[in-house]
């Protein structure tokens, strides 16, 4: 689970761990990490991890493996953004969030895939994009990002399939959470009002749906997105044009 010292990707370890299983939880700061394995217990371990950097992710992902003996379901969650009109968005803002939200997913991916789950023939990955489906106009970065690993996921689907692993993702919309809370109030507000279900959604609606992914009940769902927006994908205005 990258990402998973908050936010999401924290009450998603929680719901796992409830359920019963051991969950491996990374990061980039690990006072958030010692503090979320204070919450989750026993069954969890922790390391600090930049996922931007391949080498961090193959010595992760082989610690993971020898600690716990497998790597079953991998959650790619981990993110990073921040708004800005485009223009204001220097090259090297642009390139961080890219790097972070799609080159990191790919690294978590492929190694998970090649050390355990292709010779293993078998094995989940869900990854946690965005409200992606009318453009991201107000952060283009993490949009572009997000765009990518949801072709990503359709495409690893497609090519791991001959080996029985499962690529899906989810695409939330406005969560109440430690990373919207980052935002100024008004930017939440008016996209909750152009929400058809007039609210914003939970860490714990998210995660559901990601344990949903994972669990046996969706063993004949792979390449899929499932959105999780309240409807906003459908209707209303996002983005105020002078």
């Amino acid at each position: 689970m990258t990402g998973g010292g908050t936010g999401i990707g924290l009450a998603t370890a929680r719901e796992l761990v409830r359920l019963g299983a051991r969950v491996a939880i990374c990061g980039r700061t690990q006072a958030k990490l010692d503090t979320a394995i204070a919450e989750l217990g026993q069954n969890a371990s922790a390391y600090v991890c930049d996922i931007r950097e391949p080498a961090q992710v193959e010595t992760m992902v082989k610690s993971v493996i020898e600690k716990d003996g497998r790597l079953d379901i991998v959650i790619n969650n981990a993110g990073g953004q921040f708004p800005s009109p485009a223009q204001h968005i220097s090259p090297n803002g642009f390139l961080a969030v890219v790097k972070n939200n799609l080159v990191g997913t790919f690294h978590v991916s492929r190694e998970a895939a090649n050390q355990w789950m292709i010779p293993q023939r078998g094995g989940r990955i869900v990854n946690v994009i965005a409200n992606i489906y009318r453009g991201f106009p107000g952060m283009v970065h993490t949009g572009a990002a997000r765009a990518g690993v949801e072709n990503m996921t359709m495409t690893l689907a497609v090519e791991w399939a001959q080996f029985g692993i499962l690529v899906n993702a989810v695409a939330p919309g406005i969560i109440r959470s430690s990373g919207t809370a980052q935002y100024p109030p008004e930017l939440l507000e008016r996209q909750i009002a152009q929400t058809p279900l007039k609210r914003a959604g939970t860490v714990d609606e998210v995660a559901a749906s990601i344990v949903f992914l994972a669990s046996p009940a969706a063993q004949f769902i792979t390449g899929a997105t499932l959105r999780l927006d309240g409807g906003q994908a459908l209707w209303g205005q996002t983005w105020e044009i002078a």
